[in-house]
């Protein structure tokens, strides 16, 4: 057959993004069968995927989408092996579209995509985890992506008339939230969110304390209950101080304010917060 030509490398390169020798030899194998050699790369992609898949990915991104009207999200964190890939604009166009498509359709598939961005970018990618939220009522789901898009939230806020949902300071509190998330790093939204056997390590703790030393009996309970108020300040984010207000009132203080304001009842219903790399189950 004839030499194969550079433009016809330079046409499957553009096609598949794969480097101009991989193509060539592709070309050659195909017989300058374009389509046949695009064939050919992507399963040597897939091939490329799985040799890659052993390597861990413990860098990357937080990626979200909310669909119009804002009562449909999803978050969804992408790994990659480094953080130079993590930068990569091609990276980052992926896990938005993975956003958008997991919010149209939550049981999506990646594997093809992933496999074709692993051979473009060359280190192992995983669509780690999502979440999926939709309203049920009157409400709002908003997100939040970090700087860096290392960290990224997912809130659903609740309202008792449809007409709060539109209110801009509805809106306003709805995001402050988010951003309260993101700095506050809660890991349940109330007290009674709380498993059982947290509060009752969490007692433990403070029952082996040294401020109970010489206590009178009296007082060892109300310690005790004091130092369990401090547990919630940190893990339950409407008994978080609220940060833009310096921590003067509480996150639930706030919401009650606002609430009052628009003559109305506003319920933070449920949040994620996804941070890379980090273990789900910590």
């Amino acid at each position: 057959m004839s030499e194969i030509s550079a433009a016809s490398v330079a046409k499957l390169r553009e096609m598949t993004g794969a480097g101009l020798m991989d193509c060539k030899k592709a070309l050659i194998e195909a017989k300058g069968d374009l389509s046949a050699a695009g064939d050919l790369l992507r399963k040597k992609g897939a091939a490329t995927a799985v040799s890659k898949a052993t390597r861990e990915a413990k860098e990357g991104v937080i990626a979200q989408y909310i669909a119009p009207g804002g009562r449909l999200g999803v978050l969804v964190e992408i790994n990659s092996e480094t953080d130079f890939v993590a930068r990569n604009e091609m990276f980052r166009a992926f896990a938005e579209e993975v956003a958008r498509k997991l919010a149209a359709d939550p049981s999506a598939k990646f594997d093809n995509e992933v496999q074709e961005l692993v051979a473009k970018i060359r280190e192992n990618i995983k669509v780690a985890r999502h979440a999926r939220m939709e309203v049920s009522g009157n409400g709002l789901v908003a997100a939040y992506i970090h700087t860096g898009a290392k960290v990224g939230v997912l809130v659903e806020v609740g309202a008792g008339r449809e007409s709060t949902v539109t209110n801009d300071e509805f809106k306003q509190v709805v995001k402050d939230i988010t951003l309260q998330i993101a700095a506050g790093h809660p890991y349940t939204v109330s007290r009674e969110e709380v498993p059982a056997e947290v509060i009752a390590k969490e007692r433990e703790i403070a029952a082996q304390s040294d401020r109970l030393k010489g206590k009178p009996p009296q007082a060892i309970e109300k310690i005790i209950q004091g130092m369990l108020d401090k547990f919630y300040q940190s893990h339950c984010l409407v008994d978080q101080g609220f940060v833009k207000k310096n921590s003067e009132i509480s996150v639930k203080e706030h919401v009650g304010q606002v609430a009052k304001q628009l003559g109305d009842e506003i319920t933070i219903r449920r949040f994620v917060r996804f941070q890379v790399g980090e273990n789900p189950a910590a």
